[in-house]
């Protein structure tokens, strides 16, 4: 094995088991809007795809089979998207709420403005939006996603500026960039590519 060569990877899609797979995939074409792009049985589980990329057949594989009863433990920590901004952001939280989605929690990281959210079967969402700073992660803080986008936006730079290790996001990306680039053994141009 050649462990010096450049491998190009990213993340494409994942897939869950359900135990209501019309009301899960209903969830996040109503939530989210994903459009389905498939479905069918494959032996003895059905399957819908979801996806919000033409370019990707599915983002997401709901697939049927987890137990009605539900499970003593969710391996599944949360499941993110991202959005481009508040106005996003909070569209998702209306929608959100909208169709019964539990446990909501709007947060800062200072990195990145967030809700949490629990889908009809109790798996945790996270649909966040990046914010133009670094700070030492983990972090996790409420904030009060009632007031106005500038007073969330600020309530997020005040966490941010008072944790360790506090940089433009910028900058941030450059110090990773290098260090991935040693990781990857290629030039920092490349990382990502």
């Amino acid at each position: 094995m050649n462990s010096s060569q450049h491998v190009s990877v990213s993340f494409s899609h994942f897939g869950f088991h359900v135990s209501d797979l019309e009301g899960v995939a209903r969830f996040y074409k109503d939530v989210l809007q994903f459009t389905e792009t498939d479905r069918g049985d494959l032996g003895a589980v059905q399957l819908i795809f979801l996806s919000r990329d033409p370019d990707t057949h599915h983002q997401i594989a709901l697939v049927s089979g987890r137990p009605a009863q539900g499970l003593p433990f969710n391996p599944i920590n949360q499941i993110s998207f991202q959005v481009p901004d508040l106005a996003n952001l909070r569209l998702v939280h209306e929608r959100a709420l909208a169709a019964g989605a539990t446990d909501m929690q709007a947060t800062t990281h200072g990195n990145a403005v967030s809700l949490y959210f629990r889908d009809p079967e109790g798996n945790r969402l996270e649909v966040f939006m990046d914010t133009p700073w670094y700070c030492i992660q983990p972090l996790r803080e409420p904030i009060d996603f009632a007031c106005s986008d500038e007073a969330v936006m600020q309530q997020a730079e005040h966490i941010a500026r008072h944790s360790a290790r506090f940089m433009p996001r910028s900058e941030w990306r450059a110090q990773m960039q290098e260090r991935m680039a040693r990781d990857q053994g290629i030039p920092a141009a490349s990382v990502g590519a």
